[in-house]
């Protein structure tokens, strides 16, 4: 099976889906409070989520949303926009899956994304738009020489 990189080498399509899962822990968003100076309480304190209605802190809808830009960064996407709707909160060792679908691509290469995360009881956590710019003829053929080369400045390989 084909990374999502070896596939945007290859050049996208209308229809190519790209899926990752992944569990962020406590210290997952206590790092991304200190990364994004995010510290509202519902991300960080037990009695204050409890009082806002969540059975423990909650994942910031950003991090959550970082799925996206995990996918996007591995095909080599170039957001120019997204749009979120944060339906449910995430919680701390749940599993979430992000399944983004490319719907659109003109002729310049500009290209539309619909995106859902689902928690591991199929319930919808997050509803996503993306537009972006594919990589042309250019920067594909890098990207054949940097997986051809080890991709070394991909942390994800």
């Amino acid at each position: 099976m084909k990374s999502p990189r070896e596939r945007a080498a290859e050049g996208l399509n209308v229809g190519d889906r790209f899926t990752v899962v992944r569990c962020f822990c406590a210290d997952d968003i206590l790092q991304f409070s200190q990364i994004s100076r995010d510290y509202n309480p519902v991300h960080c304190d037990a009695d204050y989520a409890q009082l806002r209605g969540f059975k423990s802190p909650i994942a910031h809808g950003l991090l959550t949303a970082s799925l996206i830009t995990q996918i996007g960064g591995q095909i080599g996407w170039l957001a120019t926009g997204m749009s979120f709707e944060f339906k449910r909160p995430v919680y701390p060792g749940e599993q979430i899956t992000c399944d983004w679908l490319i719907t659109h691509i003109d002729e310049r290469g500009h290209a539309k994304a619909e995106v859902s995360v689902i928690n591991a009881d199929g319930i919808l956590v997050l509803k996503a738009t993306t537009t972006g710019v594919l990589p042309g003829e250019r920067e594909r053929e890098r990207l054949k020489r940097m997986i051809a080369e080890g991709d070394l400045s991909n942390g994800a390989r």
